[in-house]
């Protein structure tokens, strides 16, 4: 039987209708599917489960030390197979690094159209995400695949924390200062790729970023003065900062010309290139943000990020040891808002 499977190069962003993080269901529609009668089991070795909305499960295995639980995947969000699968490990690695802890072992999650797109470049896949396990020091030690119709990839990751080092996404104060370590826009320039629109000298921009993994997250759990910690992905900055407003009972206000974005997100965003994620996005959680009225500031807030950076919320008196500590790892120190006392619904102000 003639092989049927597209000749070389496949773009893989091409196979799946989303993209990356894009692909998370939106917050309002999230929250009706978790609703259970249920609820968690109540364990008290259970220091972080459902019930925060946090970036992963936490377990005390005693002596002070917990495991570190998570899984993260997703389709395609750039063309080449090992890149996706390097950006897809660093970003369930992210996880891990935003409870504040270091990841341990990782497995494999393969989803692949064998008939359409082959196995050998789900092998490139696979060594991508290795490439990224390696950067970041554990061994990919197995995995699991299935036939499927489109493509995904991802991992599970075992890490470990002291348990006195533990960071939440909920437990921020009133009057602490914000950090975003890596810029916004990684949503449009991949939505400027999917529709062949990227110009092949920023190809490079958005991969980077996404490769890079958070291990600076590991450091900052090592600080006092770190009230709260999270990633900001698929929800983008505004729904990650939103979700740890709601958990912390505080609003948070937030200067737009300090937030950190790619140069270029703005350039394709002027085109007419957004992800249909961040207008879902939008839609969810619109009513509890002022100030972020006009087109630029409403796609970039809501804009969903892959693999992205952390958000950092840190005591005053805690501001010049964190902001040493980014600048030693090569990442941009500026703080972009703070977290306020609020006496209505928990909410943004830009400005």
């Amino acid at each position: 039987m003639e092989d049927q499977r597209p000749a070389e190069p496949v773009r893989l962003t091409q196979y799946s209708h989303g993209a990356g993080c894009g692909c998370k269901i939106a917050p309002a529609v999230l929250e009706s599917i978790l609703k259970s009668e249920l609820g968690t089991l109540e364990i008290p070795q259970l220091l972080v489960g459902y019930g925060s909305r946090d970036d992963a499960a936490v377990f005390d295995i005693g002596d002070g030390r917990a495991l570190i639980s998570t899984t993260d995947f997703f389709s395609p969000i750039v063309d080449d197979a090992f890149d996706f699968g390097r950006i897809a490990a660093t970003n369930a690695l992210s996880d891990v690094y935003a409870m504040g802890g270091r990841p341990l072992m990782a497995v494999a999650i393969l989803g692949w159209p064998i008939e359409k797109l082959g196995p050998d470049l789900a092998q490139r896949v696979v060594e991508g995400g290795r490439k990224a396990c390696h950067d970041a020091g554990i061994p990919l030690a197995g995995g699991h695949s299935i036939d499927a119709p489109e493509p995904f990839f991802g991992l599970a990751v075992t890490g470990e924390v002291a348990t006195a080092n533990i960071k939440r996404n909920d437990t921020a104060k009133a009057g602490d200062l914000l950090y975003l370590t890596k810029p916004l826009g990684v949503g449009i320039l991949s939505t400027a790729q999917k529709r062949g629109k990227l110009r092949a000298g920023d190809a490079h921009i958005a991969r980077d970023l996404m490769c890079r993994l958070n291990t600076v997250g590991q450091a900052l759990g090592n600080l006092t003065t770190v009230s709260a910690l999270t990633d900001v992905t698929g929800f983008g900055l505004a729904g990650h900062l939103l979700e740890m407003c709601k958990g912390s009972g505080l609003s948070a206000s937030i200067e737009f010309n300090k937030v950190p974005i790619l140069p270029e997100a703005r350039i394709y965003l002027a085109e007419g290139y957004y992800p249909d994620g961040a207008l879902r996005n939008w839609k969810s959680y619109a009513t509890r943000i002022t100030g972020a009225g006009d087109m630029e500031r409403m796609f970039l807030l809501s804009d969903p990020q892959t693999s992205g950076g952390l958000l950092i919320a840190v005591a005053p008196e805690g501001r010049n040891e964190v902001e040493q500590l980014l600048t030693k790892h090569g990442l941009d120190a500026a703080c972009i808002g703070r977290m306020e006392r609020t006496d209505v619904e928990p909410s943004i102000r830009v400005s």
